[in-house]
């Protein structure tokens, strides 16, 4: 079989699934849940070390040529969480094709000495070289120049139609842009420092964060009048994106704006800086970015349960991350039926030596329960999954587990 009519193969069992009535049913349980109005809590799986989940081959790439290689990956991915954690992952009937675009970057790039356990797992530890340490230093951000490569682009199009015309549809998206301004600044400089700094010099600081802001606002409007930001998105964050809300009146499928899309943001660095801190060194800079676009995520592995007053202030935003490390009770209080409380199951309970599912649907049920008690919203969003002790059935019964929790 050629490389071609492998990934077409792939392709048509995607076509069959993406054709099953379920998947419109679960749109709709996502699109009432983010509405805030939810029939049921949702489940969603993502951040997947699938190089520990192969079973049979099933994942096993057959392709060389790389454009064709990228789109059998995604397939077989597809097909395999289908197959044995489908929990309410959407299958669609469409491949998208990114844009190809080129950027001159913000005039810093990231400096690191890396450290694996696993060569096999992209999982690894960093220590940052501190690129920011002066005034002077800070004139070193400056907005990216992007640029559309359109013969790139169109030649990426043209392959994918080749390949997938009569079997699916054929996207070709731009960019769904996010900003996480301190988890960059970090890589900049490096989490000591600023830790220091916030402390020792905090006008040095403001003025970086608003150097950056500065920049990447500009790189947004760019974005926009390029024409390069992507249609309305299924997912944001690893969760179901689907909304009656957006795109905003005006839509043009040509030239997306941000008030067409989702967002997200967080601060994970400042897990242990306290809400009046955290909220002087974000709010100014992460508002300006929020108020642009439709609808906004906050939040990922940082405990927020204690930040809700700041988080309130901030514009657009329809879901708080809930991380491992909240108080899950205090968190549903504080959130109650105003956002979508985005649990972050630990997943540390699948690489431990000894896989206890009993403890894992012990800690579900409570989340669940602490939801229904404030009325919230919730989704449970299994991610940051490291490693699962090469025991992939673990994070199948996990599934099949949340799925019934859900739904009792």
């Amino acid at each position: 079989m050629t490389e071609i009519n492998i990934v077409r193969e792939l392709a048509r069992k995607v076509a069959e699934i993406a054709a099953l009535p379920i998947h419109q049913e679960t749109i709709a349980l996502w699109k009432a849940n983010n509405a805030k109005t939810p029939i049921r809590p949702m489940v969603m799986i993502d951040q997947i070390p699938w190089h520990e989940m192969d079973v049979d081959g099933e994942l096993e790439p057959r392709c060389v040529d790389p454009f064709l290689r990228t789109r059998e990956i995604e397939l077989r991915r597809s097909i395999y969480r289908w197959k044995h954690m489908p929990v309410d992952f959407v299958v669609e009937p469409f491949i998208r094709i990114p844009t190809t675009v080129h950027s001159t970057g913000f005039g810093i790039e990231c400096r690191e000495i890396t450290s694996a356990l696993d060569e096999k797992n992209d999982i690894v530890g960093h220590a940052y070289t501190d690129q920011l340490q002066t005034d002077a230093d800070i004139e070193k951000i400056h907005a990216p120049e992007l640029t559309l490569d359109e013969t790139a682009t169109d030649l990426d199009a043209s392959r994918a139609h080749e390949i997938f015309d009569g079997i699916l549809e054929v996207r070709v998206e731009g960019n769904i842009p996010v900003y996480s301004m301190w988890d960059t600044l970090v890589m900049w400089r490096n989490p000591e420092a600023i830790f220091f700094d916030l402390v020792d010099r905090p006008e040095f600081l403001h003025n970086l964060a608003q150097r950056l802001t500065d920049a990447s606002l500009a790189m947004l409007d760019s974005m926009e009048k390029q024409g390069l930001l992507g249609r309305p998105q299924s997912w944001i964050h690893c969760t179901g994106a689907f909304t009656d809300e957006l795109p905003a009146p005006g839509f043009n499928p040509e030239k997306p704006r941000a008030k067409d899309l989702w967002t997200y943001g967080m601060s994970q660095i400042f897990s242990t800086v306290s809400p009046e801190m955290h909220e002087e060194f974000e709010h100014p800079y992460l508002a300006p970015w929020f108020e642009r676009f439709g609808l906004v995520y906050y939040g990922c592995c940082e405990p927020l349960d204690q930040k809700i007053p700041m988080i309130r202030r901030l514009p657009n935003i329809r879901k708080i991350s809930m991380s491992p490390w909240v108080d899950v009770e205090h968190g549903a209080e504080a959130i109650g039926r105003d956002y979508v409380f985005s649990r972050k199951p630990s997943p540390a309970f699948l690489a431990v030596d000894n896989w206890d599912i009993a403890a894992v649907a012990r800690d579900l049920r409570a989340t669940r329960d602490a939801c229904r008690r404030h009325g919230c919203p919730l989704e449970l969003m299994l991610k940051d999954i490291s490693t699962l002790r090469y025991d992939p059935k673990r994070l199948w019964e996990w599934a099949a587990l949340a799925s019934k929790i859900v739904r009792e």
